[in-house]
Formats: structure tokens, C-alpha cells, sequence
């Protein structure tokens, strides 16, 4: 089995769309694989915030593309996290920090979220063979997911608004250290190779190599930028959210066995 990782959701409509590329299934066998599992991380913040969410007792989370909808949801009363340029949005209930879904507020709760980069990712994923979402939160959880499954594997990386960042290319990388060591996986290109090596570097002193980082410095602005210790933890909530399908409603739930 291969794992490759996507450095940004702006590339894998390229390679996932047989418009542009036509049924050649070997020229891109992991991103062009409707088989495969795609794993969205978004480790500052969403897919972190998911996943503590999902320890902390929530049921479900709805991801939904835009702002719009989201207020749409508040005004019918549900729970609602939004987020849009690191800053949580003034009608919703939580932002994007791991910290706001505590278990007094969210266990055996329905919540609708939408992010600027995380929730987006998981929109373009939709029609991959699993969609799941992963972090150092839940690394582990996540390999073993994968394993469980015996699937090629994609890491999309959310990125920020298209552009590639280095702490969702690094947690790919992990991932792909993490699954290669088990020797049923292989690199599938050299992004996956990228993605590990940068990981490998730097992963004793994560903190700070990520210090500089664009994303750091937006978290740093606007003074949020104490859920990073919680975002680089490993394997501190030990689940998988999973996305289903319910009509034309997306909703991620915590797989109950891997």
C-alpha cells in the first residue's frame, strides 16, 4: 500500500479530476484512487479542535463551507463553532480553539462548524473511499484507522487559503514515518518523501521550527497562540472523526472501533 501527502487542497482537484486527466489509473495511483482514505489535518486548529471536541463528548460536527450557513444554523438553534481568520466569528457559540469544547459544553452535543482552511478541506475530500480527519492529537488513532483498513492513503494538507504550510506538511510527514515503519507502506511520490524528511528534521524540537511560520504569527497576533503546546501533543485524544454522509448533509462522527 502507498501513502502520499498533498501539500494543499488548491492541488488535489488536479489530480482527482478525470476531466483534466482521464481514467489512467497508474499515472496518479494514490490521489486519482477513489479508494483510497484521505486523511484532512489542519493542526493549527480545526482538525485538533475536532478531534479534542470529540474526546470531551461531542456527538457530532457538521462541517459546512461558509459563514452564512453557519448562522443559518445558530438562528435554528444549534451549537454553533465558527472561525474565519484565526478570530472566532461574533454569532457562534466557540472559535477554533481545542479549549472552547469542553465537556460541559459540548458532550452529547450536535455542533456545526466551519474554519477558513479545515472544514473547506473536508468539502473537496467528500467522495474519497473514507474521509478522516487527523492531527498529533490523534496520530496514532489515525494509523491504526489506516491499518485497519488496508487502503492507500492521502494526507490532505488544508494548508492556509490554498497556500501550503509547513504544520500540516509535518504532521504528513509523521504519518507517513508512522506507516512506513510498519512495512506495509511505501512512499507513493516524492511529496511523501518531502513530508517525512522535513518531519524527521525537526520533529525533537517542533516548537521552534514552527515559531517563525506564518501561521504562528497569526496565532500570535491576536494572542491565541496557547493551544500550540495542546496542537504538537501526540496522541492525546485517542479517536477518529470520520466523515458520513446523511442526505446532502456532511457529519463527522467518532469511529467507535478501529
Amino acid at each position: 500500500m502507498k501513502i502520499d501527502v498533498c501539500f494543499s487542497p488548491a492541488l488535489y482537484p488536479v489530480y482527482h479530476n478525470e476531466a483534466l486527466w482521464g481514467n489512467h489509473q497508474g499515472q496518479y495511483p494514490v490521489y486519482h484512487n477513489p479508494e483510497a482514505i484521505v486523511v484532512v489535518v489542519d493542526v493549527f486548529r480545526a482538525t485538533t479542535t475536532m478531534a479534542a471536541a470529540f474526546k470531551n463528548g461531542v456527538r457530532s460536527i457538521r462541517p459546512v463551507a461558509t459563514v452564512e450557513e453557519a448562522k443559518e444554523y445558530k438562528e435554528k438553534g444549534w451549537l454553533v463553532g465558527a472561525e474565519r481568520n484565526v478570530k472566532r466569528c461574533d454569532f457562534a457559540d466557540f472559535g477554533n480553539s481545542p479549549f472552547d469544547y469542553t465537556p460541559e459544553m459540548v458532550s452529547g452535543k450536535d455542533v456545526v462548524f466551519t474554519t477558513t482552511n479545515g472544514t473547506r478541506a473536508i468539502m473537496i475530500a467528500k467522495s474519497a473511499y473514507r474521509v478522516i480527519t487527523g492531527a498529533f492529537v490523534n496520530l496514532q488513532a489515525v494509523a491504526d484507522y489506516c491499518l485497519f483498513h488496508g487502503r492507500d492513503v492521502v494526507v490532505l494538507c488544508s494548508g492556509w487559503q490554498d497556500k501550503v504550510n509547513i504544520e500540516d506538511t509535518l504532521f504528513g510527514g509523521a504519518l507517513v514515518e508512522v506507516l512506513v515503519k510498519t512495512g506495509k507502506y511505501e512512499p507513493a511520490t516524492d511529496a511523501a518523501v518531502i513530508a517525512r524528511d522535513m518531519w524527521t528534521n525537526n520533529k525533537e524540537n517542533l516548537t521552534a521550527y514552527l515559531d517563525p511560520t506564518d501561521h504562528m504569527a497569526r496565532l500570535k497576533a491576536n494572542h491565541l497562540e496557547d493551544a500550540v503546546p495542546y496542537c504538537l501533543t501526540p496522541d492525546s485524544a485517542i479517536v477518529v472523526p470520520e466523515l458520513t454522509i446523511e442526505g446532502e448533509t456532511l457529519v463527522l462522527k467518532k469511529v467507535i472501533t478501529i
